[in-house]
C-alpha cells in the first residue's frame, strides 16, 4: 500500500514539475519573439508527426511496405512547403521583392508545390510492387504496355496541338462564363485574351534548316497545349496505375459496374484527377495574370481611407518609375 502511495506521489511530483517547466518555457518563447514561436510550432509539429509515423511503422512493419518512412517524411515536407511558403511570402513581402530567387519561388509556388508532391506520388506508385521495378507497370495493370505508353505520348502531343488550334477559334471554348444582368442569362462572350490570338513566332535556326520555314503563325495556347499534353500522356497514367494497385490490394476488378463493360465511373476517370489538378496549377502559374477588373472591384469595397492610402502609394510608385509626370503629381 505504501509503495502504491509513494509511486502515485512521485508521479504527481514529476507531472507538476514538468508542467511548471513547460509553462515557464512557453512564456520564455513568447518573450523571445515571433520567430522563436514559429520554430517551436514547427518543432512540435515534426515531433507529433514522428510519433504517429512510429506507431504506423510498428503496426504495419510485417507488411514490408517499401519507403514507408521516407515517403511519410517527404509528404510532410511537401505540405509544409505549400502552407508555410504562402504565409511567409505574405508576411515577408519586402524581403521577397528584394531577392530575385525568392521572387521565382513565390511566383511559381503552387506549381513547385504540386511538382514535389507529384514526385512523391509517383514514387509511391513505383513502390507498390516490391523488387519488380522492370515489370512494375505491367504487374499493376497488365493491359497497359510500353508500346501503348510511347504511342499514346506522341499521339496525344499531335492531337492536343491540332485540337488546341481548332477549339481556339470558338468563343464557347475560350471565354469564361459570366452572368449578364441585362439579358438575365449566363453568357460566354468576350474579347479573346492574347493566348487565343494568332501570333507569329521565329523558329530556331536548326528547325529553319529542316523545315525551310523562318516563322510560324499559331495560337500561343498551342504552345501551352504541348505542356498539358506531355503531362497527360506521361504523368497522367500514374493515376491509373495507382487505381490499379488499389483495386488489386482489395482483390477487385472494377470500382463498380455503373457502365457495362467499363466498370465504375472511377475506372474511367482515375487519371482525370491528376490531370485536372495539374491544369488548374498550370493555368494559375503560367497563364492567368492579374485581372484589372477584379482588382478594381476589390478596391471599391475598401474603406475610403484605405482607398486613399492605396491611391497615394500608387501615385508615388508611378512617379518614381517616371510613368507619371511631376506636373501631374503636383495637380493631385
Amino acid at each position: 500500500m505504501c509503495c502504491v502511495s509513494f509511486s502515485r506521489w512521485k508521479n504527481c511530483c514529476i507531472r507538476g514539475v514538468l508542467s511548471m517547466a513547460m509553462i515557464s518555457g512557453f512564456f520564455m518563447m513568447i518573450y523571445l519573439g515571433p520567430i522563436m514561436l514559429i520554430v517551436v510550432v514547427m518543432t512540435i509539429q515534426i515531433k507529433c508527426f514522428q510519433e504517429i509515423i512510429d506507431i504506423g511503422y510498428r503496426v504495419y512493419h510485417s507488411y514490408e511496405l517499401p519507403w514507408f518512412r521516407t515517403l511519410s517524411w517527404y509528404f510532410l515536407v511537401c505540405v509544409n512547403y505549400f502552407f508555410y511558403g504562402e504565409t511567409l511570402a505574405e508576411y515577408f513581402g519586402a524581403l521577397v521583392q528584394r531577392e530575385e530567387p525568392l521572387q521565382f519561388l513565390v511566383r511559381y509556388h503552387r506549381f513547385i508545390s504540386f511538382a514535389v508532391y507529384l514526385a512523391g506520388f509517383c514514387m509511391f506508385v513505383l513502390s507498390l510492387v516490391k523488387k519488380h521495378y522492370r515489370l512494375q507497370f505491367y504487374m499493376l495493370s497488365p493491359k497497359k504496355t510500353w508500346e501503348g505508353f510511347i504511342g499514346g505520348f506522341f499521339g496525344t502531343l499531335v492531337f492536343g496541338f491540332i485540337l488546341a488550334y481548332l477549339l481556339a477559334q470558338f468563343q464557347y471554348f475560350v471565354c469564361p462564363v459570366e452572368y449578364n444582368s441585362e439579358t438575365n442569362r449566363f453568357t460566354a462572350e468576350c474579347e479573346p485574351s492574347d493566348i487565343f490570338v494568332m501570333h507569329e513566332y521565329t523558329l530556331p535556326f536548326t528547325v529553319q534548316s529542316i523545315l525551310r520555314w523562318k516563322t510560324v503563325t499559331i495560337y500561343p495556347y498551342q504552345i501551352h497545349s504541348v505542356a498539358l499534353s506531355t503531362f497527360g500522356s506521361l504523368i497522367g497514367p500514374f493515376g491509373g496505375f495507382f487505381a490499379s494497385g488499389f483495386k488489386r490490394a482489395f482483390k477487385i476488378k472494377d470500382f463498380a459496374d455503373t457502365i457495362p463493360g467499363h466498370g465504375g465511373i472511377m475506372d474511367r476517370f482515375d487519371c482525370q484527377y491528376l490531370m485536372a489538378t495539374f491544369t488548374h496549377v498550370y493555368i494559375a502559374s503560367f497563364i492567368r495574370g492579374p485581372n484589372p477588373s477584379k482588382v478594381l472591384q476589390q478596391l471599391l469595397v475598401l474603406q475610403p481611407e484605405q482607398q486613399l492610402s492605396i491611391f497615394n502609394a500608387m501615385r508615388d510608385r508611378l512617379r518614381d518609375r517616371g510613368i507619371l509626370p511631376p506636373a501631374a503629381t503636383e495637380a493631385m
